[in-house]
This record gives structure tokens, sequence and C-alpha cells, in this order.
């Protein structure tokens, strides 16, 4: 059994991490779970929410925040595919406030239910990060 498994996190747009871990912990949409090497091969939904990565059992976690994405865990290891991931370092409070706000004033001035879905998804990972950040 091998101490590390491969993680490779993946946007639309580019491979946005690729690297070996102990451990991963995933916020799946039924709850969070932990990805170990030789983990059984499994796929789940990604709800807003941070990612974990332990590079060694006894260090502090890499924390990514990630918008949603899908999880894919195989013998070769665990493949984020993600629709973005957010620095925690890098977040701004009051930035992200005003972010908010503005998408709650876009939901109510939406034209449809379509265009309404699509600012309410954005509130959601909005409100996710503004809890992690805040605590």
């Amino acid at each position: 059994m091998t101490d590390t498994l491969r993680l490779e996190i993946v946007s639309p747009e580019r491979l946005l991490k690729d690297t070996t871990a102990a451990q991963v912990v995933v916020p799946g949409t039924d709850g969070d779970f932990a990805v170990l090497p030789a983990h059984a091969p499994m796929m789940s939904t990604i709800r807003p929410g941070v990612i974990e990565i332990f590079a060694d059992e006894a260090g502090d976690a890499e924390r990514l925040f990630v918008k949603g994405g899908l999880a894919q865990v195989s013998p070769e290891g665990l493949t984020l595919l993600a629709e973005e991931t957010i620095d925690l370092g890098s977040v701004d409070s009051s930035d992200l406030a005003q972010k908010i706000a503005a998408v709650r004033e876009d939901i109510e001035d939406a034209k449809d239910d379509v265009e309404k879905a699509g600012f309410e998804k954005d509130l959601d990972w909005m409100l996710a990060l503004q809890d992690v950040v805040a605590s």
C-alpha cells in the first residue's frame, strides 16, 4: 500500500494542481468525505466548500475553496473536475460582501427563471465562501 495518492484538480480551462497527498477531504454534495491512498473507486458531485489537502499524515492541510464540480476516485488517484478554486488567503471580506449584495439585487431584477437560477447558483457559492472566511 502506498503512502500517497495522486491528486489532480482540473478546471474547464486548465490543470490547476497536480500533486501527491496522504489524504484529501472533499466537500461532497452528500457530505464531506476523505480520500486516502488505495481508496475504493467512486464518483461524487462537489458542493461549494473547502478541499483540504494533507501532504503527509502529520502536516497541516492546504485549504482551497471550490465552487463545485465532480470528484472521481480511481486506482490512479483522485481527480477533481472543479468549476473554479479560490485561495482562501486571497479573499477580501468586504469585497465579497459587496459582490453578494450585487448578486442579491440581480436575483430581484432577473428577467426569467433561467437567469434567476444562474444568479442563485452564484449566491450559493459566495455565501459558502463567506461562511468559510468568517470562521
